[in-house]
């Protein structure tokens, strides 16, 4: 006997005890306790299934005799096995049938079991729960054993794809065999458990069958921590179907291999008055069913009278405390299976008690009559147990699902077990289907105690280490998912998480931070007045114009003096008041690009830029003509004058407006954010609309350039009196590699130093011309005004 489980006879003892005090329940009736034990033999099962349909010395099968006492329903078994044979047996005879411990899913076919109820709840919640608790532990590397029978390989192929579809992989498997005898195979399958066991890094193991099947496993077990002293130290987690507490009196409980378990049991409650009831109990008073044999296993202690004896032991006294008995021995509270079996009592009482009412209420609106509650059949009572809803003592409602099974859950378990074979279970979670949608699996992993080979923290059970958030996996070919490598994230790309399946993308306006974990959000980009390049690209625009300034008002007071009138004062005004606009408008370029800046920085620009580099030819022109003109007899004296400088001024700035006024009306530029180019900043820029009306109001520009270069580098050796192409040849020749050296250079940046080359070069390219053409005269007016003479300008070389 395993005096552990003598607690089911306990349960349905103390609930019929409970009922037939219970004046209102069930009056004027009382219930009866038939017990036979069955000891995990399906045989000795059918043989106590048909005791107790036709009980008595000699009876015959489907023979009954006549008597009072009348059977309402049988509770069993305890293992799948069995509870397959009572019911093939029952459904015969359509006796209810509550099983209370057995998970075989062959018993859920209501067409091959009818009479069968079953009192433990769906193993479906127990596959979610066993796969929620290893991925909220991180557990993904897991050795597994299961029986050697349906029931194992049943939950082997349910429970595979659902490790799968969650990429939690099974290391090994070993099947343990059902011990029948100690056969030559058995001694081999053993040894190669106890070698797994042994020899194995993994530190999670689950564990699959009842105490019957998984007998092997407990003498594996019991051999390496109590003979060789070597326990094995795992973290093992198990199923409601196995009590691994509970174990013969005669061998000790390996407290230091199960240490830290976590195991899924049947939910229980704290049933009032259970601990009073066992407490009472007394082998010299008590006529209990094997009451006797419960104490003798229990206490190792003899009862001479009754023939029972262990040997060199003391006799029962009575006196003995069930209070003192280790936990692996007997449990004072009630346990998931014991509370089944009380609730399944009470089950049937109940729904006796309503055919009482039932049949009452029929017969009084009859005639008045009476009938008794005996005479019924056990198949009337179907109905009435198919619908019961009562709440138990405990407080807790108790009914049957659209299944014809007790509605419930199961709880997890934690078991720290103490050297003197005592334990404690903890409750840390629990699988409840009548929870709301995302609470049916609760776990309060704080409150694990481990075993001590981990020193209180929690394993990992992995096949490789984590990849960390910046990371995700990547699969080696060839082997099981949970066997990865850990590769960093792309560009533009983070992973929040440990072991990741994919990066990333971070939102357009946010961008990685280096430890690819977390996205940063990007800072607006463009050539701002704040930062320093845009301060120094500033001041110098604003320095250069101060300098024209300067000039123009230096050519405005010596205006009437020989070296300002030869220059020919109308095109010099327009020059100087031209690169002041063109230093003034690099301001455009600095700052947020809004929309009418973007409309207006290209344009004016292209305009302004024109307008300066046809001054320069005009001047150009005029130069050349001048020289001609003193010739005797020569044409060109009629052109000489203000008429063809202001005609080519004119007519140049008119092509480069035309040009520009085509561009804003067909497709204008306008601002956009540039998410791309670069990876920690947005971009604000002008997007020049068309690309091609860019180039070619630069190219016009060019053009123009050119044109007055080659003039003035042929005219270049003229007498020095006449001669100012030597400087307009040298500025032209500044302002034609500054914005030759441009285009290579702008194609080649991004963003706002792209904007940055564009002004440098507006500001070179404008300093050349001022500087080569004006600053040598500006010297000889303010710095050497004996020179500013007509002699000398007329003098001779």
């Amino acid at each position: 006997m395993i005096p552990k489980n003598y607690q089911h006879v306990l349960a349905f003892l103390f609930a019929i005890h409970e009922i037939n005090k219970n004046a209102e329940l069930l009056p004027n009736t009382t219930l009866g306790p038939m017990i036979y034990d069955n000891a995990f033999n399906s045989r000795r099962s059918s043989w106590a299934t048909l005791k107790f349909l036709f009980p008595g010395q000699g009876s015959h099968i489907n023979y009954k005799c006549v008597r009072e006492k009348n059977l309402m329903a049988v509770i069993g078994g305890l293992t799948s096995q069995n509870s397959i044979q009572m019911g093939n047996i029952l459904n015969t005879y359509k006796k209810p049938q509550l099983s209370y411990g057995s998970f075989d899913p062959v018993l859920k076919d209501k067409i091959q079991f009818p009479s069968l109820y079953g009192l433990v709840p769906n193993q479906d919640l127990q596959y979610v729960g066993l796969v929620r608790l290893l991925k909220h532990l991180g557990w993904i590397w897991i050795g597994l054993m299961v029986s050697e029978d349906d029931s194992g390989e049943t939950f082997l192929r349910k429970l595979r794809p659902r490790l799968l579809h969650n990429n939690i992989c099974i290391a090994w498997t070993q099947v343990i065999p059902l011990l029948t005898a100690f056969s030559q195979n058995d001694q081999e399958k053993l040894g190669l458990i106890q070698s797994t066991l042994s020899m194995s890094e993994i530190n999670v193991i689950l564990v699959y069958g009842d105490r019957q099947s998984l007998e092997g496993l407990q003498i594996v077990l019991y051999s390496e921590e109590i003979v060789f002293m070597y326990p094995v130290e795992k973290v093992w987690i198990t199923t409601a179907e196995w009590d691994f507490t509970a174990i013969e009196s005669i061998k000790k409980f390996t407290t230091k291999s199960f240490n830290g378990t976590l195991s899924f049991r049947l939910h229980t409650n704290v049933v009032p008055g259970f601990q009073d009831f066992v407490d009472t109990i007394n082998p010299f008073q008590s006529t209990f069913y094997f009451i006797h044999q419960f104490w003798l296993s229990a206490f190792l202690c003899s009862f001479p009278m009754f023939n029972l004896y262990v040997p060199n032991k003391e006799n029962c006294t009575g006196e003995e405390n069930l209070w003192n008995l280790p936990g692996s021995v007997f449990e004072m509270r009630m346990s998931g299976q014991s509370y089944r079996i009380y609730n399944a009592v009470y089950a049937v009482a109940y729904a006796l008690h309503a055919m009482d009412l039932s049949r009452t209420k029929k017969n009084a609106r009859r005639d008045g009559g009476t009938w008794k509650l005996w005479n019924v059949q056990p198949w009337q009572l179907h109905w009435f147990l198919r619908n019961i809803r009562f709440n138990n003592s405990a407080g807790e409602e108790i009914f049957f699902d659209d299944n014809g099974d007790l509605a419930g859950g199961y709880d997890l378990i934690n078991l720290v077990t103490f050297p003197n074979e005592s334990f404690q279970r903890r409750r840390v979670g629990k699988v409840d289907p009548q929870a709301p949608a995302g609470k049916e699996f609760i776990i309060n992993g704080s409150t694990i105690v481990w075993n001590h080979k981990f020193n209180q923290i929690p394993p990992s059970s992995t096949c490789v280490e984590s990849c960390y958030p910046g990371q995700s996996m990547a699969i080696q070919q060839g082997k099981p998912v949970c066997c990865y490598d850990c590769i960093e994230c792309p560009q533009g790309r983070i992973s929040t998480q440990v072991d990741a399946n994919q990066c990333e993308m971070c939102p357009e306006n946010q961008y990685p931070n280096k430890y690819k974990d977390q996205c940063i959000l990007k800072v607006m980009s463009y050539l701002s007045f704040e930062e320093p390049l845009g301060v120094v690209l500033a001041s110098l625009a604003l320095f250069l114009s101060v300098i024209t300034i300067v000039v123009i008002g230096s050519f405005i007071q010596h205006q009437n003096t020989p070296i300002v009138k030869a220059n020919n004062w109308s095109i010099t005004c327009a020059l100087l008041s031209s690169l002041l606009l063109c230093f003034l408008c690099s301001f455009l370029f600095i700052g947020w690009p809004g929309k009418v800046t973007c409309l207006l920085r290209q344009t004016v620009f292209g305009i302004i830029f024109s307008v300066a580099v046809a001054c320069v030819l005009a001047k150009t022109i005029t130069v050349v003509l001048a020289f001609m003109a003193t010739k005797p007899g020569n044409r060109m004296r009629k052109w000489v004058g203000k008429r063809l400088a202001v005609s080519v001024i004119i007519h140049s700035s008119l092509i480069q407006t035309g040009t520009c006024v085509v561009w804003l009306a067909t497709c204008p530029p306008f601002p956009e954010f540039d998410m791309h180019s670069k990876i920690d900043a947005i971009t604000v820029q002008c997007n020049e609309g068309s690309a091609l009306m860019f180039y070619i109001v630069l190219g016009y520009m060019g053009f123009l350039a050119i044109i007055s270069f080659t003039v003035a580098f042929f005219a270049r050796k003229l007498p020095d009196t006449f001669n100012e192409a030597k400087l307009i040849t040298f500025s032209m020749l500044v302002f034609c590699s500054v914005w030759v050296s441009f285009v290579p250079t702008y194609l080649s940046t991004k963003g706002k130093y792209m904007v940055a080359v564009e002004v440098f070069s507006i500001l070179a390219s404008s300093a050349g011309l001022l500087g080569c053409i004006f600053l040598p005269k500006c010297y000889i007016v303010i710095f050497r005004p004996e020179l500013n003479t007509r002699d000398q300008l007329v003098r001779k070389k």
